[in-house]
């Protein structure tokens, strides 16, 4: 039995993103190796409960005034002490940090690296904001005993930006959640459809409405085609000048921004759609991509970077997600002819990010890391 720990503070407080990655992978290593134990440190009481405790996994929150008064230093200092009185054999730093000194205790630790982009697009950042995340990575990079890549794009980018050897950075892909893998009711389906308005044949966007989600190419794209888009994703000042575009143009009953969808509504809209489109010009990895694929549904997406990692053959490639132009034959190829062979290769490739898969390789990393 091996007794890991892991920093919890996105799992309970982070309703997306490096929440979502969290609570993926506590949840199938509980349930795939439910003899270890799973200590889950978390600073303060939870705002997100979306992971369902079970007895293999344990809440850990700070003692002692000095700790629970200030919860920053006890998760960033104070917490080796705790991780030592647990017995913990490793400790698992989830988004890119890890606590100072943890690689003079003697417990084994690994860090998880997900991207670089406030190195690679600074100028997305406020220069405080990018000079705390390098001073973090660059730290946990070097503490940690093994670092952890979600994809080889970011493998690439921790050697670049830190100087990192290739031979201390394992490549493990991340999964998704359960309900994009179910199979669901033509009568929900038909549901989520009416619910929402839309109409029988769509493009689906997702992710937030940020400018390297590159939303604004997508519909200059569309102007001058036929075909509905539903985009789904939390607006920022970029997204809101993509719905007083979508208004100039008179392209409002096409265009679909939707928010607030449970998770089972957003599985319905990919299995809905004809198409999803995801032409974002840079990330880590690309989670709507593999939602997508489970649902059986075929994904525009970059040619560059990180995309065809996950996107394998239910791919269709843009090679400049910036040319409306492309785009939009791209998109015309996927509308108006069989992409059914893009749909079962995606399918097939897609497995690579099984629970199963993804649990046996970290449970591999964790031994190794537990027997040294």
């Amino acid at each position: 039995m091996l007794r890991l720990g892991f920093d919890a503070k996105r799992i309970f407080h982070n309703s997306t993103g490096l929440g979502n990655y969290g609570r993926d992978l506590v949840r199938i290593l509980a349930e795939y190796y439910p003899q270890n134990r799973y200590f889950l440190y978390n600073p303060k009481p939870a705002r997100v409960h979306r992971l369902q405790l079970t007895p293999a996994m344990t809440e850990r929150r700070p003692t002692g005034f000095l700790m629970r008064r200030f919860p920053a230093l006890w998760r960033s200092r104070g917490i080796l002490k705790d991780l030592k009185r647990d017995g913990i054999r490793v400790f698992h730093g989830l988004s890119a940090e890890l606590p100072a000194g943890i690689s003079r205790t003697g417990i084994a630790s690994v860090v998880t690296i997900h991207d670089l982009i406030f190195l690679r697009f600074p100028e997305l950042y406020k220069p405080i904001d990018r000079w705390i995340y390098r001073q973090k990575f660059l730290r946990a990079v070097r503490e940690a005993d093994t670092v952890v890549a979600i994809s080889r794009q970011t493998k690439r980018d921790i050697m670049k930006f830190g100087g990192v050897a290739g031979e201390k950075i394992r490549v493990i892909y991340q999964g998704c959640h359960p309900v994009f893998k179910e199979q669901l009711s033509g009568d929900f389906l038909q549901q989520v459809r009416s619910k929402y308005g839309l109409p029988e044949t769509f493009l689906l966007q997702v992710g937030t409405v940020e400018p390297r989600k590159n939303l604004m190419n997508v519909l200059r794209a569309l102007r001058d085609l036929p075909y509905a888009l539903v985009v789904v994703g939390r607006l920022t000042d970029y997204g809101r000048k993509a719905v007083k575009y979508v208004h100039d143009q008179g392209m409002e009953n096409r265009i679909f921004f939707l928010h607030g969808l449970d998770l089972k509504e957003l599985a319905a809209l990919y299995r809905l759609a004809r198409v999803s489109i995801y032409p974002s010009m840079f990330e880590g990895f690309g989670i709507p991509i593999i939602e997508s694929l489970y649902a059986g549904t075929p994904v525009i997406t970059n040619a560059r970077g990180v995309f065809p990692e996950a996107a394998g053959p239910g791919g269709i490639y843009v090679d400049d997600v910036q040319n409306p132009g492309e785009l939009g034959r791209k998109i015309r190829l996927a509308m108006e002819t069989d992409i059914s062979d893009y749909s079962r290769k995606g399918r097939e490739y897609v497995r690579r990010f099984d629970d199963e898969v993804l649990a046996g390789q970290w449970m591999e990393l964790y031994r190794e890391l537990a027997n040294k």
